[in-house]
């Protein structure tokens, strides 16, 4: 049996064995922001899999990298009816951002994880705000805790929340980048993101 063959087949299970476990975990959102209106909603890589299940049939588009994981990713995704934007924020940069702006102003929310696809962890770049701040979007953030969870040996420490357990994800209230700001104060902005959603992180843990 080829190696191939092997990685197809896991790519054909795991995105539904994924999705069955997100349906056994007990959710409690706090602080729920959700709307009729889109946003940009972001959370971090490694404890991405309950934002994403949450946001299910709900009129959201994701960007997902190209790689291997990305292809699990999306196969994912797709169960949980998200359009996808496909591409690299280092190597496709300038498309990917086009087509971020484009889907919030067609009036889709868009999901990000802003320390993929390869980190560093908890380091958020600038994409997700330049897309809200030129569409004038708002930005939600969004910290997940897990009360029971698998942790990988990957560089985002990604985390796997085990069956029949709780989960607690507290959101940021929406936030609209005003323009016109030079490129250093944008990137003061980020960092002021960054770390609240790291807070956020910690707040969580509160909730379980």
């Amino acid at each position: 049996m080829s190696g191939s063959f092997i990685q197809n087949i896991g790519l054909a299970i795991l995105p539904a064995l994924l999705s069955l476990l997100c349906r056994t975990i007990k959710i409690k959102i706090v602080n729920n922001v959700q709307s009729s209106e889109n946003y940009v909603f972001m959370f971090w890589h490694g404890s991405m899999l309950l934002p994403w299940f949450i946001n299910r049939n709900n009129n959201f588009t994701a960007v997902v990298s190209q790689s291997k994981d990305g292809e699990i990713l999306s196969r994912l995704l797709k169960k949980f009816n998200y359009k996808l934007i496909r591409g690299s924020s280092s190597k496709d940069s300038k498309e990917v951002m086009n087509d971020m702006q484009n889907v919030l102003m067609n009036g889709s929310s868009l999901a990000i994880t802003p320390d993929g696809p390869r980190g560093p962890i908890h380091k958020m770049k600038i994409g997700g705000l330049i897309a809200s701040m030129r569409t004038q979007v708002p930005i939600v953030l969004c910290g997940t805790a897990y009360s029971k969870k698998f942790v990988l040996n990957s560089w985002d420490k990604f985390e796997i929340p085990k069956p029949f357990s709780s989960a607690s994800l507290i959101f940021s209230d929406k936030k609209i980048i005003a323009q016109g700001f030079e490129k250093s104060d944008y990137d003061k902005i980020n960092a002021e993101l960054e770390t609240e959603l790291n807070k956020l992180q910690q707040k969580a843990e509160k909730y379980l």
